[in-house]
């Protein structure tokens, strides 16, 4: 019985062994992301370059549910749009992004850019005349488009995998954006049936084709066509998804660290004066 017990241990153990073995993957790479630090923010122009990366490839597989087009022309989104007043001729002018000084926000629905965007896309709705389902163009108060109408045409069409949400894949992994933007560098070019090696996926083979090519996605501002550029861009627009609020969260977080400074300094005074002349 004794050694029953002790063989059925051993195996055990050793299958454990196998099982973390299987799951062991490199540990990200550690970018310097600009919203990293305590008082860092976003990078707009690599938000701006990571839409286009999610727009013309990602959005193929995968959908962001959480997000309607209206939240990209919001404040702090990637295509707010400001009127800037021109210093040389006095006409007030459109900026998109937030202006380093001064600039009035132009609302969502105002937003000629935004509503590009969303019109370039056809979404399947219900004809409210007919009942049938009928394709549109996308409004700003739509959610993103799903590539898919279900999980089982995502799966149907991905060889059985199903192709995650987007909307908070950063905070939704260990390892955050870092895990990310390694993962989507990470593919070793080797193949085992439908599976791909890549060496940051736990198990070391993943369902997802590499995703990204050299020059697949050409950039109006001059940046590299590269893999490691689409790379970091496309995880910093996904992290912007998913907290589109940290650059006022910061802000805030900061007024308040000086109030409490100020706050303590008060009352260390009040205090010195309260106590002034006794012995303690």
């Amino acid at each position: 019985m004794l050694r029953a017990i002790s063989a059925a241990a051993a195996i055990l153990v050793a299958g454990l062994g196998v099982a973390f073995a299987a799951g062991k993957a490199e540990h990200p790479e550690d970018y310097p992301f600009s919203f990293e630090s305590p008082v860092g923010g976003y990078d707009m122009a690599a938000v701006q370059r990571g839409f286009q990366v999610y727009q013309q490839v990602c959005s193929n597989c995968h959908a962001m549910s959480h997000l309607s087009y209206r939240h990209l022309g919001q404040e702090g989104g990637p295509f707010a749009l400001y009127m800037v007043r021109n210093h040389e001729s006095g006409e007030m002018e459109p900026h998109v992004g937030k202006p380093a000084h001064g600039g009035s926000f132009v609302d969502v629905t105002d937003n000629p850019y935004v509503r590009a965007i969303a019109s370039a896309v056809t979404i399947s709705d219900i004809d409210p005349n007919s009942g049938q389902i009928t394709d549109r163009p996308g409004r700003i108060s739509d959610r993103f488009r799903r590539p898919f109408p279900n999980e089982i045409a995502a799966r149907a069409s991905n060889g059985g995998a199903y192709p995650v949400d987007l909307s908070v894949i950063t905070s939704a992994r260990h390892g955050g954006a870092d895990y990310v933007r390694s993962l989507l560098m990470g593919y070793t070019g080797e193949v085992e049936g439908t599976l791909y090696h890549n060496r940051y996926f736990p198990g070391g083979k993943i369902a997802m084709a590499p995703p990204l090519a050299e020059g697949a996605v050409p950039y109006a501002d001059g940046s590299p066509t590269t893999v490691e550029q689409y790379a970091t861009d496309v995880t910093t627009f996904l992290q912007w998804a998913a907290d589109p609020h940290m650059e006022e969260r910061k802000r805030m977080g900061l007024v308040v660290l000086a109030f409490l400074a100020a706050l303590a300094a008060l009352l260390y005074l009040a205090y010195k004066q309260v106590w002034r002349g006794e012995s303690h």
